[in-house]
C-alpha cells in the first residue's frame, strides 16, 4: 500500500481514539487543571456514563392504568353532558343512565317522546360528539355503544396521557435520568418507571398516583340570605335529590369550617378550626374542569402562618365560562372540589373572572405537591403500583466492583491468551481489543444510553467477539502461509477471506440483539444497546485498525517481512 494511503488510516484512527477518549473523560464543561487528575478522571467518567438501577440503586416501579374506570368516568360524563345538552335546547328527556358493566360502556337516553328523537339526537351531538359511538334506536329510547376498537383506542390514549403527565411530574420534582416507558404486553395498560438514586419513593409515589381532578360546581342551596346547604349524612343529602345521584346531580362529602364570607370567590379559612364532615349537593357537568387550569402555585394563608393554600388562575377560554356562569348565579354557591371532595364554598357577590383558591389547612410540602399535580395536569385514570423495588447504593456499588472486577479478569485472561498463542500478532489484537471498548464506552455517553449490570455482561460478550474476529483472521493469514505466499500476500488474502464471515456472524448477532431491544424490558434492552454498540465498533477496531496495523508492519524501512509473527 501505499504511503499515503497508509497515512490517512493512521490520521483516521488517531482523530477517531482523540474524540472518543474525549467524549468518554472529558467534561461537558469548560475544563480545568483539575479535571485531568485521577479524581477529576474518575468524577467525570461518574457524569458522562449514566448508571443503571442496579448499579446507581434508586426505585423501580410498575404501574397500571386502571382503563376500565376511565372509560365508565367518560360514559357518566356524556350521560351527564347529553341531558344538559337536550335541557339547553329546550327538549323533553324522561331520563338518561349511563351502563359500564362487563367492559360495555352505553348512554341511554329515553326522550318519552319519538317524535322529538331527531332533535335530541343533533342537540346531543351538537354540544359534545359522540359520533365515535354506535348509536341505535328503539322506541323513544336512543342509545350510544363505545365500539370494542374505539374502546381500545382510548384506553391507549389514556396510557399516553399518563406517561406524559408522569413525566412532567417527576421533572419538575428534580429525579434526574429516570427510565419511563410502557411496559408489558400490549393491552396491559403498564408503565415502568425507574428512579436511579432515589432510595426513598414513597413522597414520589404520592405524588405520582396523587389525584388533581380540579372541578368548580355550583352547590344546590338556598339563594342568599339563606346560608349554604349542608347535611349531615350521606342519606339525607341523597333523600333532597330523590334517594339517588343523577347524571346532573351529585353528593359529595364538605370538610365544612366557618360560613364562607368572600367577595371574589375565595374562602377565608386560616382561623376556621377543621369541624366534623358533612355532604352538600352539587350540580354537574362542572362550570370548569382542571384542563383549564393555567397555574397553581403554594401560598401561606396569612404572614406568618404555618397553613398553605393553593391559588390557581384560569386560561382564558376557562375564565370566559367562569366568569359568564359567576355573572349569571351572583348571590348562589360555588364549590372548589378536589377529587371528589368539597374543599372549600365560596358565596358569589360579585363576577370572577379568572382565579381563585384552594383552603384546606395544607402543610407546606403538601401544598406543594398538589399545586405541582394540578400543573402537570390530572391523570386521566387511577393508577395502582402492581411491582415496587427498591435497590440500595451499597448494593449498587457492589454490583459495579464485580462487573469492573469481571470484565478486567476476562480482558487479562484474553490479553495473555492472544499474546501466548499469536505472539506479536497478539499485540495487534490487543491493541484493537482495548480500543474496542473505549469506542463502545464513547457510544454509551454519545447516545446517553445507561450501563446496567446486564450491559457490563455485554462488554464482556463483546469482548469475546472482538478476540474471535482477530482468532479468523490471524488463522486465515496462517492458512494462506502455508501455501507459500508471500507475508503481505497472505495479509491481503486472510483479512479479504475473513472478512466475509466476520460480517456475518455480527450481523446475526447485531439482528437477535435488535428483537431483544424491542421485546425485552429495561435490563435486557441495556445488554442488547451495549452489545451492538461493541459489535459495530468492531467492525472497526478489529478490521480497519488491526489491518492498518499489519500494513503500517510491513512498511516499514528495512523491515523483514518473513520475521513477522502470524
Amino acid at each position: 500500500m501505499k504511503k499515503k494511503n497508509l497515512l490517512q488510516r493512521i490520521i483516521i484512527i488517531l482523530l477517531v481514539t482523540i474524540a472518543a477518549l474525549y467524549i468518554v473523560i472529558g467534561p461537558r464543561r469548560k475544563p480545568t487543571l483539575k479535571d485531568f487528575t485521577w479524581a477529576g478522571i474518575k468524577n467525570t467518567l461518574q457524569e458522562n456514563i449514566r448508571l443503571g438501577l442496579d448499579l446507581r440503586g434508586g426505585s423501580h416501579l410498575v404501574m397500571q392504568v386502571q382503563t376500565d374506570e376511565y372509560l365508565a368516568k367518560l360514559t357518566n360524563d356524556n350521560a351527564a353532558a347529553a341531558q344538559q345538552a337536550a335541557k339547553d335546547a329546550g327538549l323533553p328527556v324522561k331520563e338518561v343512565r349511563a351502563e359500564t358493566a362487563n367492559k360495555t360502556y352505553r348512554v341511554i337516553l329515553d326522550t318519552g317522546d319519538a317524535s322529538k328523537n331527531q332533535q335530541v339526537r343533533d342537540a346531543v351531538q351538537k354540544k359534545i360528539g359522540l359520533s365515535d359511538w354506535t348509536e341505535s334506536e328503539s322506541g323513544s329510547v336512543i342509545t350510544w355503544t363505545l365500539p370494542v376498537a374505539q374502546q381500545r383506542l382510548i384506553s391507549q390514549q389514556a396510557v399516553d396521557q399518563s406517561l406524559k403527565i408522569i413525566d412532567s411530574r417527576i421533572n419538575a420534582f428534580g429525579v434526574t435520568e429516570p427510565t419511563l416507558q410502557t411496559h408489558g404486553a400490549p393491552g396491559s395498560n403498564q408503565i415502568l418507571l425507574q428512579m436511579p438514586g432515589i432510595n426513598d419513593p414513597e413522597r414520589i409515589k404520592a405524588l405520582l398516583v396523587g389525584e388533581s381532578r380540579l372541578e368548580l360546581v355550583h352547590v344546590v342551596s338556598p339563594a342568599s340570605p339563606a346560608p349554604v346547604q349542608k347535611y349531615a349524612t350521606r342519606e339525607e343529602a341523597l333523600a333532597s335529590i330523590g334517594g339517588q345521584e343523577s347524571a346532573t346531580r351529585r353528593v359529595l362529602p364538605y370538610s365544612e369550617r366557618d360560613e364562607p364570607t368572600t367577595a371574589s370567590g375565595q374562602t377565608d379559612t386560616a382561623n376556621n378550626p377543621q369541624k366534623p364532615k358533612s355532604y352538600v349537593v352539587v350540580e354537574y357537568p362542572p362550570v370548569v374542569s382542571g384542563s383549564e387550569l393555567r397555574n397553581a402555585q403554594a401560598v401561606t394563608s396569612r404572614a406568618g402562618s404555618d397553613d398553605y393554600q393553593i391559588q390557581f388562575s384560569l386560561k382564558p377560554a376557562g375564565a370566559q365560562k367562569f366568569g359568564d356562569w359567576t355573572g349569571k348565579s351572583i348571590n348562589e354557591y360555588m364549590g372548589v372540589v378536589l377529587n371528589d371532595e368539597v374543599k372549600s364554598i365560596a358565596y358569589i357577590k360579585s363576577q370572577i373572572t379568572d382565579s381563585g383558591e384552594i383552603s384546606g389547612r395544607f402543610t407546606q410540602q403538601s401544598a406543594e405537591d398538589l399545586a405541582l399535580t394540578l400543573r402537570s395536569g390530572a391523570l386521566p385514570a387511577r393508577i395502582v403500583y402492581q411491582e415496587e423495588r427498591t435497590v440500595g447504593p451499597s448494593l449498587g456499588a457492589d454490583s459495579i466492583r464485580a462487573g469492573i472486577k469481571s470484565s478486567l479478569v476476562g480482558l487479562a485472561l484474553v490479553i495473555a491468551f492472544m499474546l501466548f498463542y499469536y505472539r506479536g500478532s497478539g499485540v495487534n489484537a490487543v491493541v484493537a481489543l482495548i480500543l474496542n471498548l473505549i469506542l463502545t464506552v464513547a457510544g454509551l455517553v454519545i447516545f446517553r444510553a445507561t450501563l446496567t449490570l446486564p450491559g457490563i455482561a455485554g462488554i464482556i460478550l463483546t469482548i469475546g467477539m472482538a478476540v474471535d474476529s482477530n482468532v479468523l483472521i490471524f488463522e486465515r493469514i496462517r492458512e494462506e502461509l502455508r501455501t507459500g505466499k508471500t507475508v503481505p500476500s497472505a495479509v491481503e488474502q486472510g483479512f479479504a477471506r475473513a472478512f466475509v464471515t466476520i460480517i456475518d456472524t455480527h450481523v446475526t448477532t447485531i439482528i437477535s440483539s435488535l428483537f431483544l431491544f424491542v421485546f425485552g424490558t429495561g435490563p435486557i434492552r441495556g445488554f442488547a444497546v451495549t452489545l451492538v454498540l461493541g459489535l459495530i465498533c468492531n467492525l472497526f477496531s478489529a478490521v480497519y485498525v488491526s489491518r492498518t496495523i499489519f500494513i503500517w508492519l510491513l512498511n516499514r524501512k528495512g523491515r523483514r517481512v518473513e520475521t513477522l509473527s502470524i
